[in-house]
């Protein structure tokens, strides 16, 4: 697709809407989880999607990767996947005397891992720690990833048996965590009617490149935050610190990620600064998967969302919006 020549901001909104539009043709009545995914990918952060088995989690990840002209591969993570399985392998080469690095499919752009939970908590460290390091070091040489770089990964929420549940600190690494639910009748029933027409991820148009993305990323990286703006996203996050119903709240890593968000949000939007709203939307998704509830508060059913919601009713929104830069 060619991009007019335009200020960097209508061209970022196009794109992200003329992305999101194609994952839609597949992807049917999920525009809102279509729009966090894109929002991870140019926040350069990672995506879990968690639900019941045939909700799409991984058609959406493969949808996405099809509308980018750019390096993907499908890891599926099973009790016997080792780490090298996913970073690479040094090899001895008798033809020449030398060692070589042969990188796994970790070395692409888009990184989609099914089922994470399912892999030991060894494996599934190794690729944790590419997604916050973005290189992996074989024989005492690193190896960059290449950018962009983006992992999706899947778990479901069902038929837990034999599984390994992410610890809170590796959830951590991840910007968002999103469910895909079930669609409503009409979307289920487009749903139909595509694979009918043959409509599948593979037979997507291509939309961006991964030159496209790169660009795009830093120009969301410039969207304006005002002062008043960073206070209120600092005072939202330290709140999920001080409730009694949390254990452990969201840390600075999740002041970063969410500031992240925000200014992909306003970018998507063709706004050069970020407003309360941006944070509003993006809180829950971003910190809920980061806190950790008392017993008492999950014996009585309150969730994660519900402490995100609590924290934004009552966390004052700067006066003029926080908008003025």
């Amino acid at each position: 697709m060619t991009f007019p020549r335009n200020d960097g901001f209508s061209q970022f909104a196009q794109c992200f809407h003329a992305l999101g539009d194609n994952i839609e043709r597949v992807v049917k009545g999920k525009r809102d989880t279509v729009e966090l995914a894109l929002t991870c990918l140019f926040a350069e952060g990672h995506l879990l999607i968690e639900d019941v088995p045939g909700t799409g989690k991984t058609t959406l990840a493969r949808c996405l990767a099809s509308s980018i002209e750019a390096g993907f591969a499908r890891v599926q993570f099973t009790p016997d996947l080792l780490p090298s399985d996913i970073t690479g392998v040094t090899v001895y080469r008798q033809n020449t005397g030398t060692f070589e690095f042969l990188p796994g499919p970790v070395f692409a752009n888009i990184v989609l891992g099914d089922e994470i939970n399912r892999a030991s908590p060894k494996t599934q460290s190794a690729l944790l720690e590419v997604m916050e390091e973005r290189r992996v070091t074989a024989d005492g040489k690193t190896h960059p990833v290449p950018r962009p770089f983006m992992v999706l990964a899947t778990q479901n929420s069902v038929d837990m048996g034999g599984t390994y549940q992410l610890p809170e600190a590796q959830l951590d690494r991840f910007l968002m965590r999103v469910t895909v639910g079930y669609p409503d009748h009409a979307s289920e029933v487009a749903v139909l009617t595509g694979a009918a027409a043959s409509t599948t991820p593979e037979s997507l148009s291509t939309i961006a490149t991964a030159q496209h993305v790169a660009g795009f990323i830093q120009v969301a990286s410039q969207v304006q935050v005002a002062e008043p703006l960073y206070d209120y996203l600092v005072r939202v996050v330290a709140a999920t610190r001080s409730l009694p119903d949390v254990r452990l709240g969201a840390s600075p890593r999740g002041s970063i990620a969410l500031l992240r968000a925000i200014r992909v949000r306003a970018a998507s939007q063709s706004r050069v600064y970020a407003v309360p709203e941006d944070v509003k939307a993006l809180a829950g998704h971003v910190l809920a998967h980061r806190l950790i509830l008392t017993p008492e508060a999950e014996l009585s059913g309150r969730t994660s969302a519900d402490v995100i919601a609590e924290v934004l009713a009552t966390v004052p929104v700067p006066q003029g919006g926080g908008a003025r830069v």
